[in-house]
């Protein structure tokens, strides 16, 4: 099977056909250029042509010719079209808060131009063009990410800067939009008919920010295979759980997946044939590694199936059909983020699921009871407190990733005075799955300092698997070995990034090839 490129390769991405999640990731956390097809630049123009036709023609039109939500049934003037565009997005810029991040609003704007993209919409080439220019050249907008419902007020707060209001983000320094925009040579727009609208409609911040939460729960869960296994290791544990014919009889394709990559990883490890009949059985913890892994990855890969077909639609209302006699503008329900909010509920239950287990074998390493090391890894237990506090860490961040755990999708409060009567709230379903894969790739990092800890007090100086002396060498680096307490903030923090990078995972796949 070919391997995907990891998503800092790719350093372009074309707009115009479908966009896989690494391409997503390229351009929305490592600054991919962006650039339109043909395909692309002709459905615009396509679509952009029909709009201004049937606003010439007089059609009545949601959000074209109307007002919005519940004001649907008010006319607007041909005359006043454009101010109606420029009214959505002053009056919808109302989300608060601390600021989304650079890359949720730059995942954001690319989920824009998809959306637009797809030919739909009747949005103009220029405007897309200049959010085209604005991941190009580095202008971020300033968006507040408290406050939504699935759409509309952080997009809204995005789309401010197009038209010289708000601020953005520039070289890491928060610029009057009109200033940002100078520094770069580009100048504002005024906004034509619907095209607010489409601005501010659809899934887009809600499938950016999921899709930024899925793609590191998806490196999380593969970088956890590898943790387990080395904790397994270390632990003494026996590899007679990962038996091939056990995952034969339970045919999961992930389960036994997992149980195979932590086999291969372990392959060539001292350690492991040394004790592999030290005990009948371990604890679930680790017995159970192919198990929970297993149903974990599979939760996220459907998820990402979703994603990936969100990232590729639509999701505007109304919408422009070109076919079937002079075509129609279509309203309808596509703005609705339940695919989404479902998806990233589940996700973040699963995600949650690989954190409970890190943290109960973390626990096993510390307890001198459970393990046969010193208590807390550490020689001198008692002067020192060794790695005791870090598993509260984990204990505080996983009480935390419970309480996110609760769906946000089983919610509804009506808006628009009940012309929005259901609100599927897939926003903050994505939003809470951010929050709860930042925490994960912490509680796995607490883990592995443990594992890297305990090697000192391995006897008989057997030595660790291949892919395990990788990864211990490359935390040797910067970590050293704790003979007496010290400061571990900065070192939990640079294993935090070693996960979050992937380089665990490419540590790793250098030695036993590609992780599945």
């Amino acid at each position: 099977m070919q391997k995907k490129k990891h998503p800092k390769e790719i350093k372009k991405v074309i707009l115009g056909d479908q966009i896989t999640i690494e391409e997503f990731v390229a351009v929305a956390r490592f600054g991919a250029e962006v650039e339109f097809s043909d395909k692309y630049i002709q459905r615009l123009k396509k679509s952009r042509a029909l709009v201004e036709k049937w606003i010439k023609e007089g059609r009545i039109m949601y959000g074209i010719t109307t007002g919005f939500g519940s004001l649907c049934t008010e006319a607007i003037p041909q005359e006043e079209t454009q101010q109606l565009q420029r009214n959505i997005i002053l009056s919808h810029a109302t989300s608060v808060g601390e600021p989304l991040s650079i890359e949720a609003v730059r995942g954001t704007m690319l989920m824009i131009l998809q959306n637009g993209g797809q030919g739909f919409s009747g949005i103009r080439i220029e405007t897309m063009e200049l959010y085209r220019q604005f991941l190009n050249c580095g202008i971020t907008p300033f968006a507040p990410k408290e406050g939504s419902v699935g759409y509309l007020s952080p997009e809204a707060h995005m789309a401010l800067v197009l038209i010289g209001e708000g601020k953005a983000y520039l070289d890491g320094e928060l610029l009057s939009s009109k200033e940002a925009l100078k520094r770069r040579g580009l100048e504002t727009i005024v906004l034509a008919s619907k095209e607010g609208l489409v601005l501010t409609n659809g899934t887009t911040s809600t499938t950016a920010i999921g899709a930024l939460a899925l793609y590191d729960m998806l490196q999380a869960a593969k970088t956890a295979d590898v943790i387990g296994g080395m904790n397994l290791e270390v632990i003494k544990g026996t590899v007679r759980a990962l038996d091939d014919r056990l995952m034969e009889i339970r045919p999961h394709e992930d389960q036994r997946n997992t149980a195979e990559n932590i086999r291969r990883i372990l392959d060539d490890s001292e350690i492991t044939k040394e004790f592999r009949n030290y005990r009948l059985q371990d604890a679930l913890s680790i017995r159970c590694i192919p198990q929970l892994h297993g149903a974990v990855k599979k939760t996220l890969k459907d998820a990402l199936k979703t994603i990936e077909i969100e990232m590729n639609s639509c999701c505007d209302n109304p919408i422009i059909w070109p076919e079937g006699g002079d075509g129609e503008a279509i309203s309808g329900g596509n703005p609705d983020s339940s695919y989404i909010g479902l998806e990233m509920d589940s996700a973040s239950i699963a995600a949650t699921m690989i954190g409970k287990m890190s943290e109960r074998r973390n626990n096993r390493l510390i307890d001198s009871n459970l393990s046969g090391y010193p208590s807390f890894l550490i020689k001198k237990p008692g002067l020192n407190s060794g790695l005791m506090i870090p598993q509260y860490t984990q204990a505080g961040l996983l009480n935390d990733m419970k309480i996110l755990s609760h769906p946000a999708m089983v919610d509804s409060i009506p808006t628009s005075s009940n012309q929005e009567d259901y609100v599927a709230m897939g926003y903050n379903a994505s939003k809470k799955a951010r929050q709860i894969v930042d925490k994960l790739e912490y509680i796995l990092a607490i883990e592995l300092l443990s594992i890297f800890q305990a090697h000192q007090f391995m006897e008989n100086n057997l030595l660790a698997a291949t892919a395990c002396q990788r990864i211990l060498e490359e935390i040797g680096k910067t970590v050293p070995i704790m003979e007496d307490d010290m400061y571990l903030y900065l070192h939990i923090n640079t294993l935090k990034d070693l996960i979050h990078s992937g380089r665990i995972i490419e540590l790793v796949e250098e030695e036993v090839g590609r992780l599945v």
